[in-house]
């Protein structure tokens, strides 16, 4: 009885975070891209690293602007600087389950009011996969 009690919280929170599950994608397609895709856009793309600056400063796509949750206000303006009208934005932290490119990116459409701002599927990890 004790056991059955103790697992009705758990069972409660899965239910209730099931949609909230780190891996699962939130982000609709409309809103991501693969690398190849991304690659195909060429110097019509900015490519921003949302990694924490340490993995940033270890290695990157080459070209790609830091833009983290940490400096968020002091790395934001160096990269509105390289923006232009028209670019395409491409936003990656370390893999799927990953949520720090989500949430720059999320930034960068309601903030920044970017248009044109995606999510690279699999992040860093896809992109060493590909390289």
């Amino acid at each position: 009885m004790l056991a059955v009690l103790a697992l009705l919280p758990a069972a409660g929170e899965a239910i209730y975070f099931q949609d909230k599950i780190s891996w699962r994608s939130t982000i609709p397609p409309s809103e991501s891209v693969n690398v190849d895709q991304a690659r195909a856009w060429g110097q019509n793309a900015i490519w921003i690293d949302a990694r924490p600056d340490e993995e940033f400063a270890h290695d990157h796509v080459p070209g790609a602007l830091s833009l983290n949750e940490d400096r968020w206000n002091e790395l934001l303006p160096q990269f509105l600087a390289a923006w232009s009208l028209g670019k395409k934005v491409v936003v990656y932290c370390s893999s799927l389950s990953c949520n720090a490119s989500r949430e720059v990116a999320r930034r960068l459409r309601k903030e920044a009011q970017l248009p044109d701002v995606f999510v690279l599927e699999g992040g860093w990890e896809a992109w060493l996969k590909q390289k």
